[in-house]
């Protein structure tokens, strides 16, 4: 049987990561009769690895599948030195782009990755999301998932309060002054895990930068735009509005992501700002929970609403993998029908490599249909040079909460970091 470990809150629960990322092995396999592989995913992708290693696992009983589950912060701060010390997992969470230290651009310039351009499932990668996959026209990562991020609301609570999702930005406000009418918040907020800060201002990026500007990030690697200048300011300005409008939980930066998701499943909370693969885990806290995700709007026009969209999970392959035949096979069911099918079946996203067999759940088809009407803008942070500019975000947002900083330091604190070309 495959063996999963999660990983949340607890001290044990690192102390497993890090097991994990030295490549501890949890099966003796000294007498040659089974094979074993290691996995490090994120936490927020559990049900859907939960479901892909079943399967696997049902096609391929002599291998034994041993998934370690972390958290956003701990993946990235130790899975790179880990993996350069030779001590890595077999296969691993790859984020796509190159945007943090975990990044395809990142592990691969550090020759951390082994490459995937002559398995099957490259055959039909759609040339749309090569370039978040690739590194010089090589790909190193499995994608498998298209997420969003945006407003979730639960339908019981939404309800309980007598409100509609909000299509404009004043629909918003006057929303959040229902729900606190009510005895609730809009949104939890899960300012206290670092990587939660960004997501609800790329929700409002999205359409405060990009519906005028689709070319942002050409314009910003040619250094004719910035930070500052740009709606990154409006987006952050707002981003403070609606904390001081109660849109939020009364502590953000005492709120977990663990926290914020008990929150909406008790009915505390309206909906939290997230990824599409956190549908999974309330569903899980809260089976029943009737779940929506829509675009967060960020002015009047609903025609100029944007919603980010893009590769969200993707898989690589350590280059020093000990388990190399065994790791593929596991990468290439991973890549197969079935198994991107599964993957965002049970993850409530959308598959990264299109199939006409997959149905898409009724909680993500605004998703599917801003994919497909082409009103979806790539996660900021895939775009970026070097992974200081996402730690620079988190820390900024952070210090705004705080109020320990302005919206114009932090503004030309992400542009000093942007400079910063690794």
């Amino acid at each position: 049987m495959p063996v999963t470990t999660r990983l949340s809150r607890s001290a044990l629960a690192i102390s497993c990561a890090s097991a994990l990322l030295a490549g501890c092995s949890l099966l003796d396999t000294s007498d040659g009769r089974h094979r074993e592989i290691t996995v490090l995913a994120n936490v927020t992708d559990e049900s859907s690895m939960n479901s892909v290693v079943t399967a696997f696992h049902r096609q391929n009983p002599d291998i034994h599948v041993s998934v370690t589950y972390a958290d956003t912060s701990t993946l990235q701060k130790e899975l790179p030195g880990k993996l350069r010390e030779g001590e890595g997992p077999d296969v691993f969470t790859v984020w796509p782009g190159s945007g943090n230290p975990a990044s395809v651009t990142a592990l691969e310039r550090d020759g951390l990755l082994e490459e995937l351009a002559l398995r099957r499932f490259n055959r039909t990668l759609p040339e749309g999301v090569r370039p978040v996959t690739d590194v010089l026209g090589i790909t190193y990562v499995v994608p498998m998932s298209f997420s969003a991020i945006g407003a979730i609301y639960s339908g019981r609570t939404l309800d309980a309060i007598g409100g509609s999702v909000p299509a404009t930005w004043s629909e918003l406000l006057d929303l959040c002054d229902t729900a606190r009418e009510h005895g609730k918040v809009l949104f939890a907020l899960g300012n206290a895990t670092p990587w939660v800060t960004q997501l609800l201002a790329y929700a409002l990026v999205a359409t405060a930068v990009y519906a005028d500007q689709p070319d942002f990030d050409d314009l910003m690697n040619q250094g004719k735009r910035t930070f500052a200048a740009s709606g990154w300011r409006t987006a952050l300005e707002k981003y403070l509005a609606m904390n001081d409008r109660g849109c939020f939980g009364p502590r953000p930066l005492g709120t977990s992501y663990e926290d914020a998701l008990d929150q909406v499943a008790d009915g505390r909370a309206v909906g939290v700002v997230q990824v599409a693969s956190t549908l999974s885990a309330l569903r899980a806290a809260a089976p029943g929970l009737d779940l929506r995700m829509t675009a967060l709007p960020a002015t009047d026009d609903p025609e100029e609403t944007r919603m980010p969209g893009a590769v969200s999970a993707a898989y690589g392959l350590n280059a020093d993998s000990p388990h190399r035949e065994a790791a593929l096979g596991f990468i290439d069911f991973l890549g197969s029908e079935e198994g991107q099918n599964l993957y965002n079946r049970s993850g409530a996203t959308l598959p990264a490599i299109p199939h006409t067999s997959f149905a898409v759940d009724p909680a993500v088809e605004e998703v599917a249909e801003r994919q497909k009407a082409g009103t979806t803008v790539p996660f900021m942070d895939q775009r970026w040079p070097n992974s200081e500019v996402q730690r620079t975000h988190f820390a900024q947002i952070e210090a705004l909460f705080a109020g320990t900083t302005s919206v114009d330091e932090a503004l030309a604190a992400l542009d000093r970091a942007y400079q910063k070309r690794n």
